[in-house]
């Protein structure tokens, strides 16, 4: 009996400390996880949240860039050269943008312009549909949040997303860091894990715009899109605006004037 309990005794702690350096528990200690944004008096709030952009005002890389910025600073996106780089906000072309566009000949200003791109949380976003362990998952307000701890690196919703909005971390994100210009109010990744444009949710509960929407200039206005009387759907009103792969019923939150 004694032996047993010795034998079991043993085998615990082996466990513990085999737990305790293994990757989640690192991942864990290091600081990675999912933003609990703790939220004020000021926060915002909305029923629907969506995005406008202005492809008048934002159409060159140039001009995409100090936004790109803004946003990967803040959530502690990594710069990995190559193929396997992660991407909150990135660049496109027209085409990649409105693949389904059904004009063949579109003028040179508008083959020429650069796109911002971002995830488009739809309304009916298949990445949520296919995630096995719910770590992507819809909020109230319509926003497609993610769950890093739940997140099982099986990219399913990778495969789903229609828009190419989601990355994987190949590698340990750190490693393409500047660990001391580290946003210490939002976490880092860890290996193995999807992650994608949040909206800003952590700028919301305190008040903020999203860091892109701030950085615009007013190229880009975001508020709620079930509000009849908000910007975004004055905007909506007094502009011509389309959507990116319609046919596909996602319903983006996303929508760009041309």
């Amino acid at each position: 009996m004694k032996k047993s309990r010795r034998n079991f005794l043993k085998f615990a702690g082996l466990s513990a400390a085999t737990l305790c350096f293994s990757p989640a528990a690192g991942a864990l200690a290091a600081g990675h996880g999912t933003p609990h944004p703790k939220p004020n008096a000021d926060q915002l709030k909305a029923k629907r949240w969506a995005m406008v952009v202005d492809t008048r005002k934002l159409n060159t890389d140039e001009a995409i860039a100090p936004l790109v910025k803004a946003c990967h600073s803040i959530h502690n996106v990594p710069d990995i050269p190559g193929n396997k780089n992660i991407k909150w906000l990135w660049a496109g072309s027209y085409e990649e943008t409105f693949p389904e566009q059904p004009n063949n000949f579109p003028s040179e200003d508008l083959e020429r312009r650069r796109f911002i791109l971002l995830c488009n949380h739809c309304d009916q976003p298949p990445c949520v549909r296919v995630c096995p362990t719910k770590a992507t998952f819809q909020r109230p307000d319509g926003i497609v949040a993610m769950d890093y701890h739940r997140c099982i690196g099986c990219r399913y919703c990778m495969a789903g997303c229609p828009y190419g909005s989601r990355s994987f971390n190949w590698g340990e994100p750190r490693d393409n860091l500047d660990l001391k210009a580290l946003n210490k109010e939002f976490p880092t990744r860890m290996r193995g894990v999807v992650e994608k444009c949040n909206f800003c949710v952590e700028r919301l509960a305190q008040g903020k715009l999203p860091a892109c929407v701030e950085a615009s200039n007013g190229a880009l206005t975001f508020g709620d899109l079930s509000d009849p009387d908000s910007e975004v759907r004055k905007v909506l009103k007094e502009n011509y605006t389309i959507r990116r792969k319609p046919a596909l019923g996602t319903q983006p939150s996303v929508y760009y004037i041309i």
